[in-house]
């Protein structure tokens, strides 16, 4: 599994498109924030949050990340390099671990940008606002901007950050099973980025449905997940990252059960 997930990474490394999805995504950051902080200075109207939003993180993941999987995945059924892999010994199971690890590493690449950027955002102590539109590193930006931290503020927004990178991932590793299932990138993109547009709708119900809220906060998609800060305590990261966990594993056993009887070809 240490080899497969060596010759993938490798690949990462090499590959143009991920070089692109990075690219797309740091101009995403810069853009969110240039705009957030516009915004908030009133240079821009309230009415170009929603546009605003569109260059946010949890926007710009729901359709890039699916991507990445059509790459890492899709790609190597297309290219035969899975039928190989399976030829040569590498187990089923095997395959699929080094494929969600894979996943998740690239994912915490592409979003590398909206990290960094928001770190520098908030040291420069500037104030922003994208309405209530606002989720991830966005909410961060946006609902820490303009305090003055500790050395202990630091390490709690670094805890933050990599959080919000295991619950995408969690989030994103439904594109692990729809990919080893369906095996076609355009499908697979498709789909994620209905179940996160669905998601978003149901977590807005959820306010007002204590049953559904419950249901959703036993995935990555809920509860208060995406919306941790300064003032969330030990409880919340400790909850956000076992149910993440909990949810990938779980993801992981079914792909295995749909793919170790699957012909490949």
């Amino acid at each position: 599994m240490y080899n497969l997930i060596k010759a993938d990474l490798y690949k990462l490394r090499k590959s143009l498109a991920i070089k692109v999805l990075f690219a797309i995504t740091t101009v995403n950051a810069v853009a969110m924030t240039v705009i957030a902080q516009m915004i908030e200075s009133g240079k821009l109207g309230s009415s170009m949050a929603g546009i605003g939003f569109m260059f946010s993180d949890v926007n710009t993941i729901s359709t890039l990340g699916a991507v990445i999987a059509g790459i890492i995945i899709c790609g190597d059924f297309h290219n035969k390099i899975m039928c190989d892999a399976i030829s040569n010994g590498s187990s089923r199971i095997a395959v699929i671990i080094s494929k969600i690890v894979v996943l998740s590493c690239a994912e915490a690449f592409i979003l590398l940008p909206y990290a960094v950027i928001t770190a520098i955002a908030l040291g420069t102590g500037s104030k922003f606002s994208m309405g209530a539109n606002s989720v991830g590193f966005l909410n961060l930006l946006t609902s820490t901007a303009g305090t003055a931290f500790s050395a202990s503020d630091i390490f709690k927004l670094l805890a933050i950050m990599l959080t919000l990178l295991i619950v995408y991932a969690a989030q994103l590793s439904i594109c692990l099973l729809l990919s080893f299932t369906l095996k076609k990138p355009f499908i697979v993109i498709a789909i994620y980025y209905a179940t996160s547009f669905l998601s978003a709708q149901l977590l807005m119900l959820s306010k007002s449905s204590s049953a559904l809220d419950r249901i959703l906060s036993c995935t990555p998609f809920g509860s208060n997940y995406g919306f941790i800060t300064l003032s969330s305590g030990a409880g919340d990261f400790f909850k956000a990252i076992s149910v993440s966990l909990i949810f990938m594993i779980i993801i992981i056993a079914i792909t295995f059960l749909a793919f170790r009887k699957s012909e490949i070809r």
